[in-house]
């Protein structure tokens, strides 16, 4: 995706307002914002989701006051909206009753569907004054892939994850494992898993329940296998392809035939619940919950990429801000300011070592107590490290249509109800279907 740059006349302006800026708000200057604050207050209205464990309400709202005290004009009132699923519902209703948040944080995926209802507003205008490409490279691609479609950008990487492997060391000595050396590949994972396996505890457990949730899980196995699930556009879909079916396989048989995992379904909530209890050696988790892990673990453990089939492979997840149409463009200038100082490389720094969500900005890594943090915690850059590996998030118009479609396919899958292969064919005609309006 290319920014068209300014002209190098447009440049020499903006270095001057930037200049003058400086001379009268020091602060502002050294955040290198371009959008002056308002002259009179301003208030916004700030939806946002938590879906990890430990105190990120307290942690997100307190950055909030720190961002008012610096812009003393600007009050934002954050509104907790609950999970990804839950805000999402509640955000899209705001928007359909005719009053929109003025800036939320919601799932990444959500890009096709706010535009299909013209809820959000393009930050190209806000980007350019910011630098344009130059701004927008200091982001981690993978993260923003999910934030563009049509050379436009909508949306703001924040947090945003990965999956990982988080493994229970102690466990892994007692099976006679090595706790250096996860594993790397499939079978791998299969042989650690029903050596870790005893009467009271699992070898591994992937959570399974919740659409959003079993769909992210599914897309990691299925990239793994050389699969892929969508188009760029999000007009198609690719569920009816044997590597996906391959994939859907895999974790069928880690339950039904390996007895490594349970046969229900395992809410996402519970995983590392029963992670932390010992109920289970191994699982495939968010790194958005390590930092609350690391806090609240009796026991040692370590994190790795999600071994691999064909390769190594996670989808990105989380969640990115967005500003809303609806409100007068004064507010909109006031909103990108507060994504701007939220996403600075030294508060995402912050946001990601109080969290375990990875830095965005590449520039964050740079930063004295990041360098300082990672030195002491190394399992902090696992997740950033396999951004290379990464592939952007589900995502289609008619999104949670689509979703819905596939997590009951997997359903169907993994409960025997179906065969994988099955399973998937039936997913792709309904899909197909809910994405006809858009082709």
């Amino acid at each position: 995706m290319k920014i068209r740059m300014s002209t190098r006349a447009t440049a020499v302006i903006l270095i001057t307002v930037l200049l003058a800026v400086g001379c009268n708000n020091n602060k502002f200057a050294l955040q290198g914002g371009s959008e002056t604050p308002p002259k009179t207050k301003t208030e916004l209205t700030f939806y946002y989701p938590i879906d990890v464990g430990g105190p990120v309400t307290a942690t997100l709202e307190g950055m909030v006051e720190q961002f008012m005290k610096e812009y003393p004009d600007i009050r934002v009132k954050p509104i907790y909206m609950g999970n990804y699923n839950d805000a999402t519902i509640k955000t899209q209703a705001s928007v359909l009753g005719n009053n929109p948040p003025d800036v939320a944080v919601l799932p990444s995926t959500q890009l096709f569907t706010l535009l299909d209802m013209n809820a959000i507003v393009s930050l190209d205008p806000f980007i350019a004054k910011e630098g344009g490409t130059a701004y927008l490279s200091d982001f981690y691609e993978p993260f923003l892939v999910n934030s563009q479609t049509g050379g436009h950008t909508y949306s703001i990487p924040f947090q945003r994850s990965t999956v990982l492997l988080y493994y229970n060391a102690d466990a892994f000595r007692e099976a006679g494992l090595d706790p250096s050396k996860p594993p790397e590949t499939w079978d791998d994972l299969r042989r650690v898993a029903k050596q870790l396996t005893t009467d009271k505890r699992w070898g591994i457990e992937i959570p399974s329940s919740g659409s959003t949730n079993s769909t992210w899980m599914f897309q990691m196995l299925a990239l793994q296998n050389g699969g892929m699930l969508m188009s760029p556009d999000g007009k198609q879909v690719y569920f009816d392809t044997p590597e996906n079916a391959g994939a859907l396989e895999y974790w069928l048989r880690l339950s039904r035939e390996q007895h490594v995992m349970p046969i229900h379904p395992l809410n996402w909530a519970a995983v590392p619940a029963d992670f932390l209890s010992g109920k289970t050696a191994m699982m495939y988790y968010t790194s958005g919950n390590l930092t609350n892990m690391r806090k609240t673990a009796s026991f040692p453990f370590h994190v790795a990429f999600p071994p691999k089939s064909r390769r190594f492979a996670t989808p990105t997840g989380g969640g990115n801000f967005y500003i809303f149409k609806g409100t007068s463009e004064e507010r909109h200038k006031a909103s990108w300011i507060f994504v701007r100082w939220m996403t600075e490389p030294e508060r995402v720094a912050q946001w990601s070592m109080d969290t375990g969500y990875v830095a965005v900005r590449k520039s964050a890594y740079d930063t004295d107590r990041m360098k300082s943090y990672t030195q002491q915690y190394p399992a902090a850059l696992v997740a950033r490290d396999q951004l290379v590996y990464a592939d952007e998030e589900l995502s289609t118009h008619n999104n949670e249509k689509v979703i819905r479609v596939l997590e009951e396919a997997i359903q169907e899958a993994l409960s025997g109800r179906k065969s994988p292969a099955e399973a998937l064919k039936q997913a792709q005609n309904e899909a197909d279907k809910e994405l006809q309006p858009f082709q």
